[in-house]
């Protein structure tokens, strides 16, 4: 096992009828900034509750934070912010929204000339507004971790600070009842597959590590198809653990201590930023393929993953590679996901702009081992075709 340090500071409040629980967490005297996306809240009750919540405080409302967060719809949250002397952040939504929240909230403290310096140069957040989540959609885990991704003329970026991890969030698995097959779709496999790059990589004997992302992605093929299901899908049961598992997936723990892979995460953000694709659909498509391209450099953990996540015994180690990876694609396929880049309407003329792209974007060495280069991601893109 690697060296570590791990912490995680970030309170959760888990269950239903949680989000009176931000009267308590929010200052007083804070003057609230509620961040949110197109306006489902209203629709679904959990801005009525939030509202209630925040009855004895002085707050005001930032709406309009889309899938997948734009530069300048976050940068007018700033004139709200400056106009009203807002000093709390509280973001109300799914992963876009956190992410989006987390980057007004060191951009609005930003002292340097353009806060996509943040991001493009890397400049360090040396102050952030406090910030609070109360989620609606798990997928991301960013309720309680200290990365976001924010897009910019087509350009799909991470950043990260532990300044803006959230103080405090609000799981709610009732509120997750009214999403979309889409939305749970996304989510579910957005979190399997922030389980598989913590897990997916090399062995150094992080036993624990390995058996708390064996046990999510278990959970995870579980309780999924599930929560499409007709007879299942209102089962706060299901949606519980759903939730929970997507939280634990990227909040530090189980990437504490072992390689870390994101080969996946960097390939599939191009096919976000340059055609729209959904993030966890592009993940769907891009993890096979890399699991098919890179099974000499990860064979011992496919082995074990085929063993412990689907009990494939039977068969030689290349029978049992194949079986994990169809079974992993079929997964993908039960929720809803695509698993090819023609089921998305891309083919082999747009793999030139993604390799371009990641040239662009400087990922150039990707992967546990840093020795996924281009050339190796455009057969990554090939053999999704």
């Amino acid at each position: 096992m690697l060296n570590f340090t791990f912490h995680n500071p970030t309170r959760i409040h888990f269950g239903e009828e949680q989000i009176q629980a931000i009267r308590d967490e929010i200052p007083k005297d804070a003057r609230v900034l509620v961040t949110y996306g197109g306006g489902s809240i209203k629709q679904n009750g959990v801005y009525q509750q939030v509202s209630d919540a925040l009855a004895e405080h002085s707050w005001f409302e930032f709406s309009g934070i889309e899938p997948n967060p734009r530069y300048e719809t976050l940068m007018a949250a700033l004139e709200v912010i400056e106009r009203h002397q807002i000093d709390y952040l509280l973001a109300v939504g799914g992963g876009s929204v956190i992410d989006g929240s987390k980057f007004i909230a060191a951009a609005a403290l930003f002292e340097g000339d353009d806060p996509w310096d943040i991001i493009i140069k890397r400049k360090p957040v040396a102050q952030a507004l406090p910030l609070g989540a109360v989620l609606t959609l798990p997928a991301t885990g960013s309720e309680s971790n200290t990365g976001g991704v924010i897009t910019r003329a087509g350009n799909k970026l991470s950043f990260a600070s532990p300044l803006v991890r959230p103080l405090f969030a609000v799981l709610d698995p009732k509120v997750t009842l009214t999403l979309s097959d889409r939305q749970i779709s996304n989510g579910v496999v957005d979190a399997f597959v922030h389980t598989m790059e913590q897990y997916l990589t090399v062995p150094v004997n992080g036993k624990v590590q390995d058996r708390f992302s064996e046990g999510l992605l278990l959970t995870l093929i579980e309780e999924g198809p599930k929560a499409l299901a007709a007879e299942t899908r209102d089962d706060l049961e299901v949606r519980s653990n759903i939730m929970w598992a997507a939280s634990l997936a990227l909040n530090g723990l189980i990437g504490a201590g072992v390689p870390q892979d994101w080969a996946t995460h960097m390939i599939g953000h191009e096919m976000t930023g340059a055609y729209g694709v959904d993030h966890a659909r592009s993940l769907s498509i891009v993890l096979p393929a890399v699991m098919k391209e890179r099974r000499e450099q990860k064979r011992e953990k496919l082995l074990q993953y085929a063993e412990r996540v689907w009990d494939i015994r039977q068969g030689s180690e290349s029978e049992r590679i194949d079986q994990a990876i169809a079974n992993t694609e079929d997964f993908f396929r039960r929720m809803a996901v695509p698993v090819r880049l023609s089921e998305v309407d891309l083919g082999s003329s747009d793999i030139d702009t993604l390799v371009e792209n990641l040239e662009k974007h400087r990922m150039l060495a990707l992967g546990e081992n840093r020795d996924i280069d281009l050339a190796i991601s455009r057969k990554i893109l090939q053999t999704a075709l």
